[in-house]
């Protein structure tokens, strides 16, 4: 495993565990040239998915697209690294656990609105305004007025 701030090619285990769902195994590495620690973790490779697109077209399920779109939404709030990597987790296995491997890009995200409600309702009203489109402030003012009811 190489280095990612130096790209030196050794690197030393320092600690390994199983991530809390047992999806993954998380590594803590060490460099032995410049002493950083980094964290690296290790899945089973999957059949691959495809989202299908509203317009009909499919492109190959990127979980580190996934990932960034949930990190812009929960950008400058107080939410680990950690809590975003199990959502995905959590939503990678959701997707992976339908019948086809072929998933409509709004089952994708309806799946994201669902975790980012419960983890930030900041979080949520930014992902919603974009992945909803809110065409005028009545239709934000309606969603927020669903999330204080909850």
């Amino acid at each position: 495993m190489h280095c990612p701030y130096c790209f030196h090619e050794d690197t030393q285990v320092i600690d390994s565990r199983e991530t809390e769902d047992n999806a993954a195994v998380r590594r803590r590495r060490e460099c032995e040239k410049c002493g950083k620690r980094f964290t690296t973790y290790e899945r089973v490779e999957l059949l691959d998915l495809m989202v299908v697109k509203k317009d009909g077209s499919r492109q190959a399920f990127d979980r580190q697209k996934l990932i960034a779109g949930i990190r812009r939404a929960c950008e400058k709030r107080p939410i680990p690294t950690e809590k975003i990597e199990r959502a995905v987790d959590e939503i990678e296995r959701e997707l992976r656990g339908m019948h086809s491997t072929e998933v409509p890009s709004k089952v994708i995200g309806d799946l994201v609105m669902k975790k980012l409600r419960g983890i930030d309702p900041v979080a949520y009203i930014r992902f919603a305004s974009v992945y909803r489109s809110f065409k005028d402030l009545k239709a934000f003012e309606r969603e927020l007025d669903k999330l204080k009811d909850e």
